[in-house]
């Protein structure tokens, strides 16, 4: 997960301050060493850490203490502010034209997934409302244009591209008159990266720019090369001057640096992370919400959107009503299981819980094992059995366990899992009709 490694030292040295009745100087100095170094080691900038540290240990041993907080909680409550400005402060949102029809620029080096990321935007802007059409403007590297191709069939997105020209900025220029004749209101132009920051690419791009005057010119960084994307960031900034960073494979880089200094270093805020593989997995970049993860409090209002994306009322309003008539069944928790799987799986979901940083790896890692398994399981039950599973008898048991490869322990399991998720459903059910939060009955599965 994103930033663990950050998360994990940072709660150590809070453990450390909780412990004191009262902080002195020293206390807060030696507090404020440790979080440099966490920081360091997490990959931030040297000079974001050293202002960071400055600023956080002025205000620390100067604060007024707020009403209801004890003096560590204060030191947290202004690391968690300062982290928050670090990052940008607020979400900083996509600038739409006002005559209606928006072009937006992604640009940025080879292999930071610039084409797949061009997807992902079209995808999230057709579930803003939007009419988003794409546009193949690299023009060098093989099978680019096959690519976005296929990318834009899965997202259902149309792609302009042109096969025989050898100019970007004409290929583009066309793509605009293009998307506005037919009725597209976003065109989101795919360019071509290079191995490193070097006057060709810069010169395509700036024609490029001149020539269709994008509203969004976005920088596409690869978070997982850490301070090498920061610097990249501030070379396509200085040459060509964007707007906002897509960064993507956030939820595989463990130390998080690039997210904590790109805004410092290029005063460019990080307007959306790339999360997993999928197409749909692109969020929209939220400092606060980052920022409470970091300290291990969680990020719940991107949960409960999460879940909100994934139901419609009249679904939720099912499901309510079957668990309220004890009428939850198999059927209802294997597409329950469904779900947890397009908002990201267990770790995902996990990783926006409050206290998300002492549930081990291996934990998740064996409880995404077991919902492959007990997936299995479910699909060699018959109908009849899964939405009435208190027919589950010895025998049928064993035979379940045959179809599917699995003991008879992991049928057991299932079953176990399955009533400790109706008892934590119906907690979350409790809240009365029309209760808009309701977390997926399968995450009753996870550790039980």
């Amino acid at each position: 997960m994103a930033f663990e490694g950050l998360s994990e030292k940072l709660r150590g040295v809070f453990k450390k301050l909780k412990g004191k009745g009262v902080l002195t100087e020293s206390d807060i100095d030696e507090a404020m060493r440790e979080v440099k170094l966490a920081l360091l080691e997490a990959d931030v900038n040297f000079k974001v850490v050293k202002e960071f540290v400055a600023t956080v240990t002025e205000k620390a041993k100067g604060a007024d203490i707020h009403v209801g907080l004890n003096p560590a909680q204060q030191v947290i409550k202004i690391v968690q502010d300062e982290l928050v400005g670090l990052m940008g402060g607020t979400n900083s949102k996509l600038t739409y034209s006002p005559s209606g029809f928006t072009t937006i620029m992604l640009v940025g080096l080879q292999g930071t997934g610039k084409t797949t990321t061009a997807g992902k935007l079209a995808k999230w802007l057709k579930s803003e409302g939007k009419q988003p059409m794409l546009c193949a403007c690299d023009i060098y590297r093989p099978a680019a244009i096959d690519q976005i191709e296929v990318v834009g069939g899965q997202v259902g997105v149309p792609v302009f591209a042109d096969r025989n020209s050898r100019d970007p900025s004409d290929i583009a220029q066309r793509a605009v008159k293009d998307a506005q004749v037919r009725g597209y209101n976003v065109l989101i132009i795919d360019t071509a990266g290079r191995l490193q920051i070097d006057d060709a690419l810069m010169d395509e791009l700036k024609e490029l720019k001149k020539r269709v005057r994008p509203h969004e010119i976005l920088l596409v960084v690869d978070a997982m090369t850490g301070q090498d994307a920061v610097n990249a960031a501030e070379g396509f900034n200085d040459a060509l001057g964007v707007d906002g960073v897509i960064m993507t494979k956030l939820d595989g880089d463990s130390r998080g640096g690039a997210a904590l200094s790109t805004k410092s270093v290029t005063n460019r805020p990080i307007k959306f992370v790339g999360v997993g593989e999928k197409l749909d997995a692109l969020d929209p970049f939220h400092p606060d919400r980052m920022a409470s993860r970091i300290l291990g409090m969680g990020d719940v209002l991107s949960l409960i959107e999460k879940v909100e994306q994934e139901y419609d009322d009249k679904e939720a309003e099912e499901l309510e009503r079957k668990m309220r008539k004890n009428e939850f069944t198999l059927e209802d928790f294997m597409s329950q299981m469904g779900q947890i799987k397009k908002m990201g799986g267990l770790a995902g979901l996990i990783g926006m819980m409050p206290g998300a940083g002492r549930v081990k790896d291996e934990d998740l890692e064996q409880g995404e094992k077991d919902l492959i398994k007990m997936e299995a399981v479910m699909r060699s039950m018959t109908k009849a059995e899964r939405r009435d599973p208190s027919v589950l008898n010895a025998s049928r048991r064993r035979r379940i366990a045959a179809g599917s490869g699995q003991p008879v322990s992991m049928v057991n399991t299932l079953i176990k899992r399955y009533e400790e998720s109706r008892k934590l459903m119906k907690q979350y059910m409790g809240g009365g009709k029309g209760r808009k939060m309701r977390l997926p009955g399968g995450m009753g599965m996870f550790g039980g």
